[in-house]
């Protein structure tokens, strides 16, 4: 597994552009199933998830071609249904939390699918039940075979019918939407999840001929159709990556740039930041970041201790967490982050810990920071990457750090962030990618 070797302390100065979004690739990705048309799709990040996806789709018969960097056309008018059913795809499967989305697409098109417990990050319990009791209440029947860890999902016909969702989970959300295009009558999903990944799934299948209203609300209601066809669909720059170099900037950088942001779908993550006492100036579609001497961190309006906490959208997106504690880190007071949604996130702060930092881990779930207002350096350590969004928070504290940091398993990071040393390299950062 490779490694990041990073001289810290070098500033970040330029310009940077954001990949397309990661989480919306996934699932736009996997509504070209629904259809045996033509399905082209730009500004796809160059990612190892979304090429994973993209592999598995060519496996399983979906003809890709590469029209351009991060330009793909996708032709699902042969899927191999067997295929599906072999041990090499279930195992594939296995291994790509995103493969949980091909329930959808497959049952409401062919009548069945047959997916692997999937992988990810392991930040904790990620439950399935919302795509399962969703599908189910279209109609199909699951079955799931616990010694080879197999779902199987069939359904002879879908019909449309009202649901409310337990969670607001965005993957849920998108399966269930897929699996309702093709259903019988009308189908209202309330609770529904709805961050702009989802608004932009429900804006191509609607160009593909669905019939979806009630886009950007928690309240969807879903007209079958009898079929799709081609359409065209650009991905939203990534707000995860956006954020990541907001605090990159805020840390390290003497003047940064974060360009074609897309601003009006980032929802409060500027303000958050401003609350650490960030300066985040919007310019058109970029955001500029100055150089920090010094941020402080607000207080609330009576004084009271400042709490960041995610929540559904348009609530703060729990993904910025693990770098919004870490730009916490150098800032001026105190922060108490409060990561509801995943258990197991938050135990990296060990990592920073034995940098320098002053963190208290409270339980699982909660983590006060108290900011050295840049008084005293992060140190330089060797460090394990346990997640994509930890990996990329201890990136940006040891490119602050005083000496030369290691960190492992950056696999992780490659997950989710596109050629990001050669990016940072290109503003002034000193990373080298090892064995």
């Amino acid at each position: 597994m490779a490694s990041f070797i990073i001289e810290g302390g070098h500033p970040l100065q330029g310009t940077i552009t954001p990949q397309g979004a990661k989480n919306e690739a996934l699932q736009v990705l996997c509504a070209t199933l629904l259809t045996d048309g033509p399905v082209r799709i730009k500004n796809i990040p160059n990612i190892a998830d979304v090429n994973n996806q993209i592999q598995l789709l060519a496996d399983i018969g979906v003809k890709v071609q590469t029209n351009g960097p991060g330009d793909m056309t996708f032709q699902a008018d042969q899927v191999n249904l067997d295929y599906l059913q072999s041990d090499e795809f279930l195992g594939r499967s296995a291994r790509l939390r995103g493969s949980v989305m091909f329930i959808g697409p497959l049952v409401a098109r062919f009548g069945r699918a047959m997916v692997s417990k999937p992988g990810g990050d392991k930040i904790g319990r990620r439950r399935l039940d919302t795509h399962f009791y969703g599908i189910q209440k279209l109609g199909a029947d699951f079955h799931y075979d616990a010694s080879r860890g197999i779902f199987d999902i069939q359904a002879k016909k879908l019909r449309g019918c009202y649901m409310l969702l337990d969670e607001a989970s965005v993957t849920g959300t998108a399966n269930i939407i897929m699996a309702s295009v093709f259903a019988e009558g009308t189908t209202t999903i309330y609770n529904a999840a709805c961050e702009p990944y989802i608004q932009q799934l429900c804006h191509l299948l609607n160009a593909m001929g669905a019939q979806i209203s009630g886009i950007a609300s928690n309240l969807l209601t879903i007209v079958g159709v009898k079929s799709l066809h081609g359409a065209e669909h650009t991905i939203l720059p990534d707000m995860i990556e956006v954020g990541s170099f907001i605090g990159m900037a805020a840390m390290v950088g003497d003047g940064v740039t974060i360009q074609g942001v897309a601003y009006d779908q980032l929802g409060i993550i500027p303000d958050t930041f401003r609350r650490l006492g960030i300066r985040v100036e919007h310019q058109g579609d970029n955001i500029f970041i100055p150089r920090h001497e010094h941020y402080e961190i607000e207080t609330f309006m009576d004084g009271s201790f400042m709490t960041i906490a995610d929540a559904p959208w348009p609530g703060l997106t729990p993904d910025l967490l693990s770098v919004l504690l870490v730009v916490a880190t150098q800032a001026k007071g105190s922060v108490l982050i409060h990561q509801k949604m995943f258990e197991s996130r938050l135990f990296f702060v060990d990592k920073l810990i034995d940098m320098g930092a002053q963190i208290i881990l409270c339980d699982p779930h909660r983590a006060v920071v108290v900011g050295h207002d840049n008084a005293v350096s992060l140190q330089a350590r060797r460090m394990t990457s346990p997640d994509i969004r930890a990996g990329i928070a201890l990136l940006i504290a040891a490119l602050s750090a005083c000496g030369v940091s290691q960190v492992d398993n950056i696999g992780q990071i490659d997950r989710g962030y596109e050629h990001i040393e050669q990016r940072l390299n290109a503003l002034g950062a000193k990373i080298t990618r090892v064995p």
